[in-house]
């Protein structure tokens, strides 16, 4: 994607260039131009000849007055046109004449004609159409860059992930608190409960689950033992761990993924929008035009005033007010309906090449699912299910193990009954116990009924190898010492998943899945949401890979993610969006965020990309066609038979072009999505 405009390159905009502080620095610049020169516009207009004839009044006569025109006008030339002048620069300089070149061309020979027109035996200015031109070119650069400004915040909301500070552990076995940048390979450092691990390292002592999810897209939190590696940034969940540092500074797992988003920010392909493709036609018209009419009139009666100033009318008028507004128009439409439906656009190039998408890659946790543990299934014996799940919840109650939550919530959505229980345990790495209703009941897996020597019923056992099949964890419900029921926990799909993956199939479009999770996992979501393609068992490093294989093979593609692992993902995809629950550095590096986290709205999106292209083909219909019919009468074609086209009647059908153009932009806030 290209978040910036090839015509933002002048030195209007070589500050700051490409980050949020430069975008919002422009946007800032030209709203201030434009108002500025608007309200110095307003003397130009009121003395002007034009003006006052058409509204039949006579402005105020007194010495100097006859200046006000041409000095106002210079100030607004130098101060509101002087930008557009700068930015035509790099297109004149890479040989790709845009809407900067046409624009500059209009108000510089509208300038030189005017100022020379005071000296000139000529009745005609352009002065009122100069000011006026700058002032709508300076609203409409205002309103697109209000519109696309991006901010460059990914690469600082990693970072952010990584601690200040380590707790290192010197050779006496005391502690002591360290900068993280003054840690180095062999160090020993402990990560107490609920603190983020500062570098890659491997654990030497302690035990305890881990949170990777924003590293690796795992949903369950990882236990770690002695021997098993940890990746700096991640968060330490209920143990204390004792860490050998493998790896600090550049080498760690997270500047690797720092320097991958880095990389695939910097790798962004360029796309020339639909209106500077249509400025640069025109500019080679106007040219054309200006010449071809210079040479007939010169040839019909000679060089003179009246022939300066026909040409001077065809390059004025080449440049249509309308263009100026005919995208910027719509972009703000667009992005307001957007909001609107829960799709905030950081980059219109994106929302514009929507449209065109053949390939919707998914991140699975967080955005198909829920992004926590869930009862996916329940079954019971001598208990109905609603009781077991009551049951369990209630042997849960005091425990934070993740498992217990998800039964509680499951329970909780179900607004049943919790029952008190008493003399609650942690049986370590199998289960819980408790007392409720006087009896003692347990909760746990295989191994809990292994160690105590519970019976677990073949009808149980069956549903327990039903839910391995389908990626579900089985844990069952104990009593007098056996099982009585048994639940299947998994990540959650979310219910809009599967209607989005439906519609998206309508339209044409593949669908595919990545994700850090087990094959059996992956493999379970794929087949329930019909998907086309899966991923699994996917480092953060292959998902970038993944998306650069499939626009190798020429595809359009789209990632829909949320976690920091997918960041270099969606910065190297055509288009990422992602989904507003999720971490900061996914939304960073996105070009497009859905609010509601609700894959449905991927469907809106591609309804609205078409929707805006239809408006902006249109609006560039009308901003043109007012040239196909005004370059020519400009010219004289018509003026053997005494039809001439004057310089303000040439205004006036400018102002109706793009009277036309902002009504026609209004009419896309009926689009249906």
């Amino acid at each position: 994607m290209e978040h910036e405009h090839d015509h933002d390159h002048g030195e209007e905009h070589s500050e700051d260039s490409g980050s949020g502080h430069g975008h919002k620095h422009h946007e800032e610049m030209f709203k201030r131009k434009f108002f500025i020169s608007t309200l110095l516009s307003l003397p130009v207009l009121y003395f002007s000849q034009f003006v006052s004839g058409m509204l039949g009044y006579t402005p105020p006569s007194f010495p100097g007055s006859q200046l006000i025109v041409p000095v106002f006008s210079v100030i607004i030339f130098a101060y509101g046109g002087l930008p557009f002048l700068k930015m035509a620069k790099s297109e004149f300089e890479d040989r790709q004449p845009g809407m900067m070149m046409l624009i500059s061309l209009a108000i510089t020979v509208a300038f030189v004609y005017s100022m020379a027109s005071l000296t000139l035996n000529t009745q005609s200015s352009f002065f009122w159409e100069l000011v006026t031109l700058i002032d709508i070119m300076l609203l409409g650069h205002w309103i697109e860059m209000r519109s696309v400004r991006q901010a460059s915040g990914a690469l600082d909301e990693l970072a952010q992930l990584m601690p200040d500070t380590a707790e290192k552990i010197l050779e006496d076995g005391t502690i002591e608190e360290i900068k993280v940048s003054e840690l180095e390979e062999g160090d020993k450092v402990l990560i107490r409960p609920g603190a983020s691990v500062p570098a890659d390292g491997k654990v030497f002592e302690g035990e305890s689950s881990v949170d990777e999810s924003m590293i690796t897209g795992e949903s369950q939190p990882v236990d770690k033992q002695p021997g098993d590696e940890v990746i700096g940034g991640t968060v330490n969940n209920d143990g204390s761990l004792r860490v050998e540092i493998t790896a600090t500074g550049d080498e760690t797992a997270l500047s690797g993924i720092m320097g991958l988003v880095e990389q695939a920010q910097g790798s962004e392909s360029k796309t020339q929008m639909l209106a500077d493709k249509a400025a640069g036609w025109l500019f080679y018209i106007a040219l054309g035009s200006g010449a071809a009419t210079a040479i007939a009139w010169t040839l019909a009666v000679g060089f003179n005033v009246t022939v300066i100033e026909r040409v001077v009318t065809v390059l004025v008028i080449a440049c249509p007010h309308a263009l100026g507004l005919a995208v910027p128009l719509v972009v703000a439409i667009n992005t307001s309906m957007a909001a609107q439906n829960g799709i905030l656009v950081r980059d219109r190039i994106a929302m514009e090449q929507a449209r065109k998408l053949d390939t919707i890659v998914f991140d699975k946790t967080g955005t198909l699912t829920k992004g926590e543990m869930g009862v996916a299934d329940i079954e019971a014996t001598s208990i109905s299910e609603d009781k077991a799940l009551s049951l369990m919840a209630g042997v849960e109650k005091d425990s934070e193990h993740s498992i217990a939550e998800a039964i509680r919530n499951s329970a909780e959505e179900k607004d049943l009954d919790i029952p008190e229980a008493k003399g609650f345990e942690a049986i370590k790495g199998k289960g819980v116990r408790a007392e409720i209703e006087g009896d003692e009941v347990f909760v746990g897996g295989p191994n809990l009924a292994k160690s105590e020597g519970f019976e677990i019923p073949q009808q149980l056992e069956e549903f327990a190898e039903k839910a391995a099949e389908n990626a579900e964890t089985a844990i069952y419900l104990f009593r007098d010492g056996k099982a009585i029921a048994a639940v299947g926990l998994a990540d959650i799909i979310r219910d809009e998943s599967q209607e989005a993956i439906e519609q998206l199939h309508e339209k044409g479009i593949e669908v595919a899945m990545l994700t850090g999770d087990s094959k059996e996992v992956a493999r379970a979501v794929a087949r329930e949401l019909e998907i086309d393609t899966y991923f699994a068992e996917v480092l953060p490093e292959d998902k970038d890979k993944k998306i650069q294989e499939l626009q190798d093979e020429g595809k359009l593609v789209a990632m829909v993610g949320d976690g920091v692992n997918d960041a270099p993902a969606l910065t190297r995809a055509d288009i990422g969006i992602a989904i507003g629950s999720g971490t900061d550095v996914a939304v960073e590096s996105a070009d497009i965020i859905l609010v509601q986290n609700n894959p449905l709205d991927i469907v809106k999106l591609l309804k609205l990309s078409d929707a805006s292209y239809r408006k902006m083909v249109q609006n560039l219909f009308w901003a043109t066609g007012y040239n196909a019919l005004a370059l020519p009468l400009a010219a004289g074609v018509l003026a053997p038979i005494g039809v001439m086209l004057s310089p303000a009647a040439g205004a006036v059908i400018m102002s109706l072009s793009t009277v036309i153009v902002a009504v026609n932009a209004q009419l896309m806030k009926r689009t249906q999505l």
